[in-house]
């Protein structure tokens, strides 16, 4: 079978080169006479791998040097335990914005920890759009304020940061990562589960500022303490070596592709060719909020479920695949990270005209 077009939200589609160099390097990797997946995460040649990831990562974002870059596994979900466990350490208090269900799971995981409050939300519209933050009811005691930049199921992505003065702001950034430019200096904290711009499932990305580490509560576990991930070079344990090298080729593969700057101008040309089509068809619409529309996830229906389901089916047999919706929102969701060439959107809007042009 020829490879399909993969719309899938995560584990996403990686680039094609990336897997024919994994392929090639599968049972001996540069001429060790063994695969990645067999090598002791402490043998110079892995090291070499974990420390050009890195170096690639902190590159690519220009993270700062008062920033520590470690790779984590649990994914961002494990991220909602460490990020309180780590940072409430002051007043014990931390905002959030409510604009998904990933953020509300971060919201109920960190509630356990402390006093968490919900500065804007937009659950009362299904999270279709993005709430207005109000800096007047922002903590200026809190510990630090949570975002989540792109919401993967109700495609919506925030365009603009809110000011959060000296609190740390906190981002999930599992599904934009990488896709544009960021300014890592308005930060604290950042993560990213890597199954959708960085690598295959396994891994999740943090990048911390070096004095928000240190100050975990007494009872937090020692693997979820971001300072022994920092003194041991994200090695405290044996790590996710395989995904691991999987990033390093992904990154690899970005710097070659021209960097952020340059898959930043693709996303947007992508992005602009499905939402013109969707603002232009009379059977698909966008489920989004125009103004806040993400770049990386397109949700869209038709005028039924019944057909909904009859063009996901279609659209499979013709080889774009995993378009089905989240079971919470239902309809369609096209996913078009870095790694979904403008090649695979033409052909995915192509089908949808098909699609229309029979189905009036």
């Amino acid at each position: 079978m020829e490879r399909v077009y993969n719309f899938s939200a995560g584990p996403s589609a990686l680039p094609e080169p990336v897997m024919k160099k994994a392929q090639s390097e599968m049972t001996n990797y540069d001429g060790t006479g063994m695969s990645v997946m067999e090598m002791s995460h402490r043998s110079k040649e892995f090291i070499a791998i974990k420390e050009t990831a890195e170096n690639s990562l902190r590159e690519l974002l220009g993270v700062p040097d008062n920033y520590k870059i470690l790779f984590i596994q649990g994914g961002a979900t494990l991220q909602f335990g460490m990020v309180p466990l780590n940072l409430l350490n002051k007043t014990n208090q931390a905002d959030y914005t409510l604009t998904g269900l990933w953020a509300k799971k971060a919201i109920k995981e960190a509630s356990r920890y402390g006093k968490i409050s919900v500065v804007a939300s937009s659950e009362d519209k299904n999270f279709s759009y993005l709430p207005l933050l109000d800096k007047t009811k922002f903590n200026p005691k809190a510990d630090y304020f949570h975002i989540t930049t792109n919401n993967t199921i109700y495609g919506t992505q925030f365009r603009n940061l809110p000011d959060t003065g000296k609190v740390p702001l906190v981002a999930d950034m599992s599904s934009d990562i990488l896709s544009k430019k960021i300014d890592l200096s308005r930060f604290g904290l950042i993560f990213a589960g890597a199954q959708k711009n960085i690598g295959p499932a396994g891994v999740a990305v943090v990048i911390i500022r070096e004095d928000l580490a240190g100050n975990a509560m007494d009872f937090t576990p020692s693997m979820l303490n971001y300072k022994n991930y920092i003194e041991h070079f994200s090695m405290f344990n044996t790590p996710p070596t395989y995904s691991i090298y999987m990033c390093k080729l992904v990154l690899d593969w970005l710097k070659d592709e021209g960097g952020v700057e340059a898959i930043e101008q693709k996303n947007i040309e992508k992005a602009k060719l499905l939402y013109d089509f969707l603002d232009e068809s009379a059977l698909f619409e966008g489920t989004a909020a125009t103004a806040d529309r993400s770049l990386m996830n397109v949700p869209f229906v038709t005028t039924s479920a019944e057909t909904d389901d009859l063009f996901i089916r279609a659209a499979t047999s013709a080889g774009l695949y995993n378009l089905k919706g989240h079971r919470t929102l239902g309809g369609m969701r096209a996913s078009i990270y870095n790694a979904t060439p403008v090649e695979g959107v033409q052909k995915l809007i192509d089908f949808m005209k098909h699609f229309e042009s029979v189905n009036k």
